[in-house]
């Protein structure tokens, strides 16, 4: 994963999610002729790590600032890199790709989704699936015949039924990684309300991460 990135204010940072899923990606077998989208790119840490590889990356974020973001970062590596903004199956419309990347929001939060500010980097409904189940829904469309995709998100969503919502889309998954990270801050200030809904224990302060790979049959 490319090092010294910049960040613009309230764009979200890499961090330990972010370093798993750049694993998982390094051991895909990326080609130059390949055609890559990340779905959320933030700084584009992981676009620009497949651009690195040759392949052709297009970057999708609902944030201006994450566009510009990870333009002057691709810029700076001087990487060819198709940064554009908005709904990720909007901008792809009509596009097909050979391998699909996404950290996309996960945090359970009280509430409907933020249309503004950092949190929609990360806040995604109550359970924390109102992306993922969106991803999990187009993946078919918009991937080529046996093209990958690999999400991270948050054990407390459900991997299961990450794993479940893919297959019955008609691809074929599973969990490929796992790691445990401390809580941050965004959780311990949710604390109470994440133990109200059952999804968090008392004294937890570690979050499982999961790689999802799903592959189009």
């Amino acid at each position: 994963m490319p090092t010294g990135l910049i960040a613009l204010p309230g764009v979200y940072q890499p961090q330990g999610d972010t370093r798993l899923l750049a694993h998982v990606l390094a051991q895909e077998a990326l080609t130059p002729r390949m055609d890559v989208l990340e779905i959320g790119t933030g700084t584009g840490a992981l676009a620009l790590q497949a651009a690195r590889r040759g392949a052709r990356v297009t970057a999708v974020d609902v944030s201006w600032r994450a566009v510009l973001t990870a333009r002057l970062n691709a810029a700076h590596r001087r990487l060819p890199l198709r940064v554009v903004r908005g709904d990720f199956a909007a901008r792809a419309l009509g596009s097909r790709f050979d391998v699909i990347i996404s950290n996309p929001p996960y945090v359970p939060a009280p509430g409907s989704l933020p249309s503004r500010g950092p949190e929609r980097a990360w806040d995604a409904g109550p359970d924390g699936r109102a992306v993922i189940d969106r991803i999990c829904a187009s993946a078919p469309a918009l991937l080529r015949p046996r093209g990958i995709l690999l999400m991270v998100h948050s054990g407390m969503c459900g991997a299961e039924e990450t794993v479940g919502r893919l297959e019955r889309a008609g691809l074929s998954a599973e969990v490929c990684a796992r790691s445990l990270v401390p809580w941050g801050p965004v959780l311990r200030s949710r604390r109470a309300w994440l133990e109200e809904q059952g999804l968090a224990a008392g004294a937890e302060e570690m979050e499982e991460l999961v790689v999802i790979r799903a592959r189009n049959l």
